[in-house]
């Protein structure tokens, strides 16, 4: 039978309050606030069990403090803020991010960069989700890439660069999703293991190029994508960039459109790639505008 959380909670308070009131004739202090902080933990898990988040993330934070503060434990304490970010993180998002930040710092300063980008790349999810702060989603996945890539993990670090590139662009700084987009290109087209992607990476750095509008940088940045892959011009990513450049430069929408269409009914074009070519191709209408 499940224990009662709020009994737990009850002995866990007075508890603490034991081991923190008076004089201790005897000692026992520490065994006093470690009793403590395992009941909290008993309760922070007992109201998990009843899907009670909010009841649950408080719990684990208390035990976290007296980690923390009367226990000198800090690597316990941030086990436990990262399992109060697990519970949070549903009904309380910006309580989830709070507890996890403190614990990614203690990570950090002991040079544990793995595990700090991991849980970096777990608290960009939650700001990106849950919490819908592009922004703080963009500036958590680039710092949880350069970990993983201090920490010589290359194919997690080019994940998160590359979602980095995504967002970015979504939000409008096509200059960073370009950077993006081409780093990790020129990372991967001499692995065996990731150059069969590299034509899409430079789809989205092209297409990214034409939103910005410079038909020069455009031109000059996909002669550079030749230059890095003798293969991209045999591909229909190549293909498709050549054609939308020509009508972008012509402002023709009509012929924008048509290659679209024939490109789409051989390799569907994600939500990503439709976001931004409705707004080239909205901006040709708006380049037709000006001139008409």
């Amino acid at each position: 039978m499940a224990q009662d959380p709020r009994a737990l909670l009850q002995k866990a308070d007075k508890a603490a309050s034991g081991a923190g009131g008076g004089f201790s004739l005897f000692g026992g202090r520490q065994e006093k606030w470690e009793n403590a902080a395992d009941l909290y933990t008993q309760a922070a898990n007992a109201f998990r069990m009843q899907k009670q988040n909010k009841e649950a993330g408080q719990a684990f934070e208390r035990a976290a403090e007296i980690q923390t503060n009367k226990l000198s434990e800090p690597d316990d304490a941030a086990n436990t803020l990262t399992e109060a970010f697990k519970v949070y993180r549903k009904t309380d998002p910006l309580d989830a991010a709070r507890c996890l930040d403190v614990a990614i710092n203690h990570y950090t300063a002991k040079g544990n960069f793995r595990r700090a980008a991991t849980h970096k790349q777990n608290l960009a999810e939650c700001y990106e989700v849950e919490i819908g702060d592009q922004k703080k989603a963009i500036e958590s996945y680039e710092l949880a890439a350069s970990w993983f890539e201090s920490d010589n993990a290359e194919a997690l670090a080019n994940k998160l660069y590359l979602k980095v590139g995504d967002l970015a662009a979504l939000d409008g700084d096509y200059y960073k999703a370009i950077e993006n987009f081409e780093k990790v290109s020129a990372s991967s087209v001499s692995n065996n293991l990731m150059k069969w992607s590299v034509k899409d990476y430079f789809l989205k750095a092209g297409l990214c190029h034409l939103a910005v509008g410079d038909m020069v940088a455009t031109n000059r940045a996909l002669e550079k994508y030749r230059d890095m892959d003798p293969t991209f011009p045999s591909t229909r990513e190549h293909q498709l960039l050549v054609d939308l450049t020509e009508q972008v430069e012509a402002g023709d929408q009509e012929a924008f459109a048509e290659k679209l269409f024939l490109y789409d009914q051989m390799s569907k074009l994600d939500k990503w790639k439709t976001t931004i070519l409705l707004r080239i191709k909205n901006a040709i209408e708006e380049g037709g505008e000006d001139f008409s």
